[in-house]
């Protein structure tokens, strides 16, 4: 098989990319614009991001989980390792609708852990798993399909070592799957906690929401990217096993 030969072969299974790239494109577009238009927002309650996130720690028995900053925009995450919760510069310090819900989503993270919430505590058991996979994705596939392109593989023995690589692939897509229920709960007890204590009004919990949303509908879009490169992996197995 000639390395043109090989590029033409590959490209009718390239359409299954799209739907993933388009809806990953559509996501963090819906969450930038989201995410900008409530930026401008003032929370009544004047708090920042920062200042939300200790209160609901607090409140909850956390006064050991510290919030700190980080550099970078929406670089926001709880890391259970550490047991500290960072914040991107803008929503360290922003007092606006879009700070304070990403600060109160991710203490709403530390509440999962605090809780034992069992799809937090699957995800962090794959963390270590999903790191070796996407390993493996990279050696097994793309260099057995350069050996292949350059004549040091056979394309029947590369069919043999695909289905390693399509194995690895389901671990990484099972670990975007578990990471929905951990965000969409974040998110939840996030609103409702926000709301309890005061740190928005009624009427700006649905601006809370829908930047939330937004950001949940990036896992949704990985989900899918991922389910769609699994699928393209097993077509291509089984073209070559066919060959």
């Amino acid at each position: 098989m000639t390395m043109l030969g090989f590029f033409y072969f590959f490209m009718p299974w390239d359409w299954l990319l799209l739907p993933g790239i388009l809806i990953g494109i559509y996501a963090q577009m819906k969450l930038m614009s989201t995410y900008q238009r409530y930026l401008r927002q003032p929370v009544a309650s004047g708090v920042s991001g920062a200042e939300a996130a200790r209160i609901i720690l607090d409140r909850a028995g956390l006064t050991d989980v510290p919030v700190e900053p980080v550099r970078g925009q929406l670089t926001d995450h709880y890391d259970p390792v550490k047991r500290a919760l960072f914040l991107s510069e803008g929503n360290y310090a922003g007092r606006s609708v879009s700070a304070v819900g990403v600060a109160a989503h991710e203490a709403g993270h530390a509440l999962q852990h605090q809780a034992a919430y069992a799809p937090l505590q699957w995800r962090m058991a794959l963390v270590p798993a999903t790191g070796i996979a996407t390993k493996l994705v990279f050696i097994i596939f793309f260099g057995g399909l350069m050996l292949t392109m350059f004549g040091f593989l056979q394309p029947a023995l590369f069919a043999k070592i695909l289905p390693y690589a399509i194995a690895a692939y389901g671990v990484i897509t099972l670990f975007q799957l578990i990471t929905l229920p951990v965000e969409y709960d974040a998110s939840r007890r996030a609103k409702k906690v926000l709301v309890q204590y005061g740190l928005v009004t009624g009427a700006e919990s649905p601006a809370v929401s829908r930047v939330l949303n937004a950001a949940a509908l990036t896992y949704v879009a990985a989900l899918v990217a991922s389910i769609l490169e699994m699928l393209r992996l097993i077509m291509i197995a089984r073209a070559f096993g066919d060959d």
